[in-house]
């Protein structure tokens, strides 16, 4: 098994999300990945980090950072809209392959539709009826950002969207050759088991994020229906180890399978203490050497 770590500007409170401004620079962000001991990043929404290759890749390589990816949600249910789902990828694709960053993390366009957001975490089995739509255009973008980039797409399960639920997801994985970015936070506030899934679906696994999610805020948003925003700042995704999410057990899991790749901590965070983020990559970062994920 070789697990690599790498963080993210989400664990900031860098969002793709409209109306969600980020807190902080992004040379700070960078720099707070690069001090608290990971040594990759992904990029973040488009335009936050440089777009020019030349200065992003100077800025990485001064600070010790490898760029592996970026989130890129689309709208992939309507068909009318498919095509302007692939020029959005290949244009964060060209930033990704410039700087030799070797996969596309596709999702749903999370957090769009009000319903969806309203009933994050709080549903089960399948919103969608008809899946030809979304899985034809995820195989499109996967095979245009392979061809043209020759950059691997892996989905991303994600809550307040169409693919949020295990049957939602298993039912796009059975309709695709898409493989998983499996989210062990998400997955778990949909109701899910990521041990489980990992042992499941491991041969589609192509990518992870580590994310934790406390069982007690988790039934409390249910309990009070809080949205998936409102969730998200009361704590839903709290630091690893904290939550029900089973690492130990996916260490083994991961080490059975030989999984060779790359491991994000993700902690989405919508905090006030303007410290939290730093203290929090170092907590997440010291759990996992705890556990023996990763190794000094």
């Amino acid at each position: 098994m070789n697990v690599r770590l790498a963080s993210a500007p989400v664990s900031w409170g860098i969002f793709e999300f409209d109306g969600i401004e980020p807190r902080y620079p992004w040379a700070q962000v960078l720099d707070e990945i690069a001090e608290t001991g990971y040594v990759g990043t992904e990029l973040g929404p488009y335009g936050y980090l440089p777009t020019d290759p030349v200065q992003l890749k100077s800025e990485l390589e001064r600070r010790g950072l490898q760029l592996l990816s970026a989130f890129v949600p689309v709208d992939l249910v309507d068909p009318s809209a498919h095509e302007k789902g692939v020029e959005t990828a290949l244009q964060v694709g060209r930033l990704l392959a410039a700087l030799n960053a070797p996969l596309l993390v596709l999702a749903d366009n999370n957090g769009s539709l009000p319903e969806l957001v309203k009933r994050a975490g709080q549903r089960s089995g399948s919103h969608l009826q008809d899946w030809k739509n979304l899985a034809d255009g995820v195989e499109l973008v996967r095979r245009r950002v392979a061809d043209e980039l020759g950059l691997t797409t892996v989905f991303h399960h994600h809550c307040a969207g169409h693919v949020e639920t295990p049957e939602e997801t298993e039912a796009l994985l059975e309709r695709s050759q898409v493989q998983l970015c499996l989210d062990t936070g998400h997955w778990h506030y949909a109701g899910g088991d990521a041990l489980q899934c990992l042992k499941h679906w491991g041969s589609r696994v192509g990518y992870l994020h580590l994310k934790d999610c406390h069982p007690g805020i988790a039934q409390q948003c249910r309990e009070q229906r809080l949205d998936y925003f409102a969730a998200v700042k009361a704590g839903l995704f709290c630091p690893l180890g904290e939550g029900e999410v089973d690492f130990p057990g996916l260490l083994a899991e991961l080490a059975r399978q030989g999984y060779d790749g790359w491991a994000v901590v993700e902690q989405d965070v919508l905090v006030e203490d303007l410290e939290a983020p730093r203290r929090f990559s170092q907590q997440n970062r010291e759990y996992l050497l705890s556990i023996g994920l990763v190794k000094e």
